[in-house]
């Protein structure tokens, strides 16, 4: 396979106005003799909408090797998956883009289309999904830090909280803040980066396809996309695994020196409990990695400032107005209405997903 990517035109027009436009556009470009499965999730849109996260399984049934590409693990960064997955569904049907031998593509399209359809990083629950994965039959992980810091993430006086924050930031560290804000906690069901009570709709989603395809049997490459941390454009590859394990061996491997360690320091994203990652990393072998592709937008206490406002606002009853206001600073944040950005997106993702799909025929 080439190491070079072909000048393909790049269409930022794939960028939805809304879970459901994407949804539609997205099984729009499905040919027929696709094996496509939805799961229904409870609830609905904004405008009474179902919502589904949908799957397509392309290429042979038995392959020994399986690309999965996941988009809207957190719901409204399904935005950025839905323009990475349409691209690359246009760029196989137009012969651009082929898949090596014995070798399969899975997509997972709205992995939390609750949070998606209503512009929201939580599900209906308020369940951050890359943060469930623990073992709820076990006493659930506890976050002090987060315990200390929650009387400050409700204060309505934004310089009050800063303030607050960066106390806890000269006594602590910087890292020791952003563990205790987006580690993970499990005790405030309306607080952020709430990691719930039980598996989530989009972790039975993924529990059922490994299930269903047998996964586990295959050698794997998932690129879960998300956005809203770190440089304006960029996606970062991060890798949770354990910096000494084959599965950090095989990522450095397939994607050279820009993969980054959250273990090691060298992401912008701090270790964090309940990762979505780790029901991949159980069934891996090694021959196979998880990565995170994160493209950056705006500086991560922006990032605090409108989530926490978000959290604040689905906290209260009658805020209807201010909710749908707030929506277009979350959209704005996770999926920048800026061209350059989405060009920049959608070519770094063809470059990352170019790289596995090597990565795994070699």
């Amino acid at each position: 396979m080439s190491s070079y990517l072909p000048v393909i035109a790049i269409d930022t027009a794939l960028f939805p106005e809304n879970y459901a436009s994407g949804r539609q556009r997205w099984l729009a470009d499905l040919t027929d003799n696709l094996h496509c499965f939805s799961y229904p999730c409870t609830g609905s849109g904004p405008d009474g909408e179902p919502l589904f996260t949908d799957t397509v399984w392309i290429g042979p049934e038995a392959a020994a090797k399986v690309l999965v590409l996941i988009g809207g693990t957190h719901g409204v960064e399904g935005f950025v998956g839905s323009a990475v997955q349409t691209d690359m569904l246009r760029l196989l049907a137009d012969g651009h883009r082929v898949i090596p031998p014995d070798t399969a593509v899975l997509m997972v399209h709205a992995l939390t289309p609750w949070g998606y359809a209503w512009l929201r990083r939580c599900d209906a629950d308020g369940v951050d999904l890359n943060r469930n994965v623990v073992d709820f039959s076990r006493p659930l992980p506890e976050n002090s830090a987060y315990d200390a810091l929650k009387s400050a993430l409700f204060l309505a006086d934004t310089p009050q909280r800063q303030l607050a924050f960066a106390e806890f930031e000269h006594t602590h560290g910087r890292e020791a803040l952003e563990i205790a804000i987006s580690g993970g906690q499990y005790s405030d069901p309306v607080g952020p980066f709430f990691g719930g009570l039980a598996p989530a709709h989009g972790r039975l989603v993924v529990d059922d396809l490994i299930r269903k395809y047998d996964l586990q049997q295959r050698d794997l490459a998932v690129i879960d996309l998300h956005s809203g941390l770190g440089s304006f454009g960029y996606g970062e590859i991060i890798c949770d695994h354990q910096p000494n394990s084959s599965a950090t061996q095989v990522a450095c491997r397939w994607y050279g020196d820009s993969v980054t360690l959250p273990l090691l320091g060298t992401s912008n994203s701090v270790p964090k409990l309940g990762l979505l990652d780790y029901a991949w990393h159980a069934v891996m072998n090694d021959r196979s990695c998880y990565i995170t592709l994160e493209f950056g937008t705006y500086r991560t206490d922006q990032l605090f400032e409108v989530l926490l406002r978000d959290h604040q606002l689905w906290a209260q009853s009658g805020n209807d107005l201010a909710r749908r206001e707030h929506s277009r600073l979350m959209r704005q944040h996770f999926c920048p209405n800026d061209q350059a950005w989405q060009e920049l997106v959608l070519f770094r993702a063809r470059q990352v997903i170019n790289q596995a799909l090597r990565g795994l025929s070699s």
